[in-house]
């Protein structure tokens, strides 16, 4: 793995964009000091694309598309991979469907070569098919036995009732049963597309070699995707608290209310907030109330979700059940302080010298620049972004914070899902007494 790193004091100065002869666009960034070449990329839609009653349909191609192409069926083309040392991966996420190939410079036509016929020419053969589903299914089972997965499944069924997002990426045991290689093969013609790709390259290739490599990968693929519109949403729900009760010595609790977009003004002030409120782990609100001073959890935190159509602030926790509405009120109490009170001057300084110095450890390898030139691009942000992110956390002011506490929190009511045998839950809202 090459030990790079662009953050210096002008990284978009080194990313490149190039255009091929085709017309597709990627960020290049050079790097010769490691043969090596890593490509990221994603259509835009993802498993909100899934049909109605298919959910599911977009993991199971992710799952299928290295298992053969092309005159390659499924142990030809492992083979074909061990062989050569390139790396393939397909995922499908909510609003993108992403994936990646590394490989060695001197087997790079290799590579290129795979990448393009998984892209183009995957078989979706019946016996792996079979083999892909039933993965799938043994994956959905044991997630049903898991209190984690049953809380944020549950949470995001009550927080999207009915929308694309209130759906699990990997479908349930009824839709994933019912789709057919005929689904798989739509999806992937309605959602491969020039047009909707991002691409970002980094490694051993300069731009002139890289703009007809661009063109043999996904030029073959449609000019335009067929996407179905997904609504913009806000978490529904809110105040609400569901129990799912299962027989466990412990709670596990998700919360969450309505966040902000990747594109809203607000964003960084937002992040700011996250990292005092509960993102910065051993340092942030919630750790200190809830597992430093009384010993509730192991773990707590919070994090902000910036979706295509909707943003959630969103939680969790795992406590003993005789204390999980003790918890869960503390937790209350902190969302309701930084929305009244905001932060001290002193959180704030720690909290933007926390993500400014660690900002450079996203790009401190080949892959995870390739991977953060991605998602820079899937979040609609300019080149320039990779520069100025650390200045727009270092302009965060104390009423910055406050204000998007307030705007986020509103009224601090949560959707509360708790998965055990909590004490304390009534009435939509977490007390201290038992049930």
């Amino acid at each position: 793995m090459s030990l790079m790193t662009i953050t210096t004091a002008s990284a978009a100065a080194k990313i490149h964009r190039v255009t091929s002869p085709g017309g597709i666009t990627a960020w290049l960034v050079e790097e010769h000091t490691v043969p090596l070449i890593a490509i990221e990329f994603a259509f835009r839609g993802g498993a909100s694309q899934d049909v109605e009653g298919k959910a599911g349909t977009a993991t199971m191609l992710a799952g299928l598309l290295d298992e053969g192409a092309g005159d390659l069926d499924a142990q030809a083309f492992q083979e074909k991979l061990e062989e050569t040392a390139v790396e393939l991966s397909f995922s499908a996420q909510r609003d993108s469907f992403d994936g990646s190939m590394k490989t060695l410079l001197d087997k790079k036509e290799d590579g290129f070569e795979l990448l393009r016929l998984a892209l183009n020419e995957a078989r979706l053969d019946a016996e792996p098919v079979e083999r892909i589903r039933q993965q799938i299914l043994a994956r959905i089972r044991r997630d049903s036995t898991d209190p984690g997965d049953v809380a944020f499944e549950t949470f995001a069924r009550t927080a999207f009732p009915g929308h694309p997002y209130g759906r699990r990426s990997v479908g349930t045991e009824e839709s994933v049963a019912t789709i057919s290689r005929e689904d798989i093969a739509a999806f992937r013609t309605a959602n491969f597309a020039r047009s909707n790709l991002v691409v970002s390259v980094v490694g051993a290739i300069d731009a002139e070699a890289l703009g007809p490599i661009l063109d043999k990968i996904f030029g073959g693929l449609a000019a335009e995707p067929k996407l179905t519109a997904v609504a913009d949403i806000a978490p529904q729900n809110v105040g609400k608290t569901e129990v799912v009760e299962m027989d466990i010595p412990q709670t596990t609790i998700v919360f969450g209310r309505g966040g902000l977009t990747r594109s809203d003004p607000d964003y960084i002030p937002a992040v700011v907030m996250n990292h005092i409120l509960g993102g910065g782990t051993f340092t942030s609100r919630l750790f200190n109330e809830v597992r430093e001073k009384r010993g509730l959890a192991y773990s707590v935190y919070s994090y902000l979700d910036p979706m295509e159509h909707a943003g959630i602030l969103g939680g969790g926790v795992a406590t003993k059940n005789e204390r999980a509405g003790e918890a869960m009120q503390i937790i209350e109490g902190e969302f309701a302080r930084i929305a009244k009170d905001g932060p001290t001057a002193d959180e704030l300084a720690k909290a933007k010298k926390y993500l400014t110095g660690s900002y450079a450890l996203n790009f401190d390898s080949s892959v995870k620049v390739a991977r953060g030139l991605k998602q820079i691009q899937l979040s609609r942000l300019p080149v320039e972004y990779i520069d100025n992110r650390n200045a727009l956390v270092e302009a965060v002011s104390v009423e910055d914070v406050k204000r998007v506490a307030q705007r986020i929190l509103e009224d601090g009511d949560l959707l509360v899902v708790a998965v055990g045998k909590p004490s304390g839950f009534r009435e939509g809202r977490s007390t201290t007494d038992s049930n």
